[in-house]
């Protein structure tokens, strides 16, 4: 049986005190710690930031490895120009190249290099031993697909 929708807020009596924020405020506070982790332990063991690896996860992930830049922004929740850094540092490295879209010569695409896609190779058992680690191993698994349920609704 499918979830019920929640209800709606009335925002104009939402408080700073609400209870109801606590799962918020934790939310962020784990999101925050996790994401804090995962970047600490990848630089020391991989010398890469995390920024880094979720590019190289994104155009591995995508057929046939590559994405135009907007979209990669878009999936990354970055700005233009804060993705356009992120690849330039990714093109000097080797990990990515740039390519003109024939359709629209205003768009170019990301495109994953054999030796960006090498060092995710790398990168992946340590990437995932934090999640592991620092997430999935602390929640039990009746209790990871209930969050995930919930999660994918805030996403709908």
């Amino acid at each position: 049986m499918p979830a019920s929708p929640a209800p709606t807020t009335n925002v104009s009596t939402l408080t700073a005190h609400d209870p109801r924020l606590a799962a918020w405020a934790t939310f962020l506070r784990a999101h925050a710690r996790v994401t804090r982790a995962l970047e600490r332990e990848l630089h020391d063991e991989q010398r890469m930031a995390l920024a880094d690896y979720d590019v190289l996860v994104q155009l591995a992930a995508a057929t046939p490895h590559q994405l135009r830049m907007g979209e990669l922004a878009d999936r990354l929740l970055l700005s233009r120009s804060g993705i356009t850094r992120l690849i330039d540092r990714l093109e000097r490295a080797g990990y990515v190249t740039r390519a003109t879209c024939d359709t629209d010569r205003r768009g170019s695409w990301a495109v994953l290099t054999d030796a960006g896609y090498a060092r995710l190779r790398e990168a992946t058992p340590s990437h995932l031993r934090g999640v592991a680690e620092h997430f999935i191993d602390r929640i039990p698994s009746d209790e990871l697909a209930a969050l995930e349920e919930t999660l994918a609704r805030v996403l709908d």
